[in-house]
């Protein structure tokens, strides 16, 4: 015996509640409690349960190889799940709309056919559509005899399809787009994405299969639907980019199989995505030398170091209030730098508009950059350029300290590979034998003596 009851779900976190409420009370989120049908069996058990019992084996007796994995051709694809695709896992992809995810899926559908036949699936766009972008992206060839299509929503159907192609890799696209009948709710609901979700993870377990999930993503910046969906899958990535910039960031925020924040570099192209092997050289390749304002920081995006260009600019304030502006790094931490700048060497700034920008739609937050920010504000109110062949490096503290920061030798390699002759660090590195001949390791145990070298009577 079911009974039948309505709860009203949140769309957002996935809190119930009996009764509708106009703001739900978990995460705040304004009109989302939504109702559900909900089916509740009886308590009462008739006959045994048809789920056996599962076994406990011994860590000896599991086969497969431990670096065991699909190929990816796609070299920016396979870095950031870790060198290639993992038989049996679930990853999760989520992105603006129109920020180049269904091609990307495509673009390594095609690109793995080699390995076993490919199922994409998509619940948005017709077989003719994906046909016309395949054409667009790829010279499908060979690979059109692997790559299966499929124009469904319903997930029992998608399953079936599945049993009987029986592929290497599953593509849904998108995850919000299919339902299962069974249940009340629409597709997109908490309900049903949680269920379809679970559906899919125990197929690739099962099977082996690896499936890939397209999530859509809220105007906060998170995938739709219940956080419980980021928790089932194994990989959890993020396509990230400015709609006014042509580079495409695809970043891991979870992996259950390689390292997390790791970051795969693309160009969005006519011809689809294409990979950019020496990011750092495409973020400088307009780069103005000797240009106030302009100065070059050393980051790590996971284990890939990036030399990104970040530009300041000072102008007199016209209103009472002098504004501060942040593209690309973190707000808070710029207001730190100017204190910073304010209080330890004296610059007025407080009738001054401050702007600050990396170049290239790059989001920057690791705190290595405080001193290159600290630098081209300097160099901008100055007015004067900072050298052309200088890298910087190196976290600002409130007390105008140099900090040290992690992975510094590995940023060096990269700061010299483009051609930098000197590059600033913290005092506290202690390893100058480990830097590249070919660069001068700057050691400066404040920000005080740092701009007082490169910017003299300060």
């Amino acid at each position: 015996m079911t009974k039948a009851t309505t709860r009203y779900v949140c769309q957002q976190c996935g809190r119930s509640a009996a009764k509708p409420l106009g703001r739900c009370p978990q995460c705040g989120a304004w009109s989302s409690m939504l109702p559900e049908v909900v089916q509740r069996k009886s308590s009462k058990r008739s006959g045994p349960s048809p789920r056996p019992a599962p076994v406990a084996v011994r860590l000896s007796d599991v086969g497969g190889a431990v670096d065991e994995r699909l190929p990816i051709p796609i070299k920016e694809f396979a870095r950031v799940l870790g060198g290639g695709i993992v038989p049996g896992s679930l990853v999760l992809i989520g992105g603006d709309p129109g920020i180049g995810k269904s091609t990307l899926m495509l673009q390594m559908a095609l690109a793995t056919t080699a390995e076993g036949p490919v199922l994409y699936v998509s619940g948005e766009e017709s077989e003719r559509q994906i046909s016309m972008r395949a054409s667009r992206i790829s010279t499908v060839g060979a690979a059109a005899e692997n790559l299966f299509l499929l124009a469904e929503t319903d997930l029992e159907s998608i399953l079936a399809q599945v049993d009987n192609i029986v592929p290497r890799i599953v593509v849904i696209d998108s995850i919000q787009a299919v339902h299962l009948p069974g249940i009340d709710s629409g597709a997109g609901s908490i309900s049903q994405v949680r269920e379809c979700a679970a559906r899919l993870q125990a197929l690739a377990k099962q099977t082996g299969i690896a499936v890939f999930l397209i999530g859509h993503v809220t105007k906060e910046g998170a995938i739709a639907g219940p956080r419980v969906l980021e928790h089932l899958v194994d990989t959890v990535l993020y396509l990230e980019g400015d709609a006014y910039h042509a580079y495409r960031l695809l970043r891991s925020v979870k992996n259950r199989f390689g390292a997390t924040t790791e970051v795969g570099v693309f160009e969005m192209s006519g011809s689809g995505m294409i990979e950019v092997l020496n990011p750092s050289e495409a973020f400088l390749a307009e780069r103005v030398l000797h240009a106030p304002g302009s100065t070059v920081a050393v980051t790590m995006e996971g284990t890939r170091p990036l030399l990104v260009e970040i530009q300041g600019l000072t102008s007199p304030s016209a209103f009472g209030n002098a504004r501060r502006t942040a593209n690309g790094v973190d707000f808070n931490r710029v207001l730190l730098t100017l204190a910073v700048l304010s209080r330890r060497l004296g610059m007025r700034l407080a009738d001054q508009d401050v702007f600050v920008n990396v170049v290239g739609g790059l989001q920057v937050d690791e705190p290595a950059a405080d001193l290159a920010v600290a630098a081209a504000i300097a160099s901008s109110f100055a007015n004067r350029p900072l050298p052309a062949d200088v890298a910087m490096v190196g976290e600002v503290g409130l007390s105008g300290e140099l900090r040290a920061v992690s992975q510094l030798s590995t940023r060096l390699r990269e700061a010299a590979k483009l051609g930098f002759r000197r590059i600033v660090v913290p005092k506290a590195f202690r390893n100058p034998e480990e830097s590249p001949e070919s660069i001068e390791v700057m050691p400066f145990r404040s920000l005080s003596d740092c701009l007082s070298t490169f910017l003299p009577g300060l």
